[in-house]
């Protein structure tokens, strides 16, 4: 049974952003039968202005798609990295 375990915060591991287009990495461990693990997700998303105010949203032009590929391909990365990167009882 998996038991989830949320941090305190709810800030992103991890950040890559190129231009206005960000892949967020989110952490969050768990416990698979007494086993604890992280697991990761990530969100993508690009930020642009309505007026003076911020605003995201997870929709994509033409012109920004590599942007945003890009992201997904540093954020794949940076995630396989974590999940490969195994601990060993001694």
């Amino acid at each position: 049974m998996a038991q989830s375990k949320r941090s305190e915060s709810n800030k992103p591991e991890k950040v890559y952003r190129i231009g206005f287009v960000s892949a967020s990495i989110f952490a969050r461990d768990v416990e698979i039968d007494g086993t604890k693990r992280t697991l990761r997700s990530v969100n993508v998303q690009k930020r642009y202005l309505d007026g003076d105010d911020a605003k995201y949203t997870s929709s994509f032009g033409l012109g920004e798609l590599p942007q945003a590929i890009r992201c997904l391909q540093l954020a794949q990365e940076y995630v396989e990295g974590r999940e490969a990167d195994l601990k060993l009882d001694d």
